[in-house]
């Protein structure tokens, strides 16, 4: 019983990481994956480092994105989800 009580303050903060960080951040990485495979040619999108276009091609993990410059060629998670989500909701 003594054992216990001394691994007890360990397996509460065992616990405590798992639902305040482990288990969101996992989520989170779900509801990317699900962004990422859910594009579709001509969805608008902003990449994570700030650049917007109209995705023009879909290939297994990357993009062909069109941009008012050109064509750029992004791997798909570098499409940010929040930001294109947030731009789509305006629209």
């Amino acid at each position: 019983m003594g054992q216990l009580t001394q691994f007890a303050p360990f397996l509460l903060m065992f616990v405590v990481i798992y639902f305040f960080m482990i288990r969101p951040q996992q989520k989170r990485a779900k509801n990317e994956k699900e962004f990422e495979s859910s594009l579709k040619v001509g969805d608008k999108i902003i990449t994570k480092s700030g650049f917007h276009g109209k995705v023009v091609e879909l290939a297994d993990t990357s993009a062909v994105i069109e941009t008012m410059s050109g064509k750029l060629k992004i791997e798909r998670s570098a499409i940010s989800m929040e930001m294109s989500a947030a731009l789509n909701k305006k629209a």
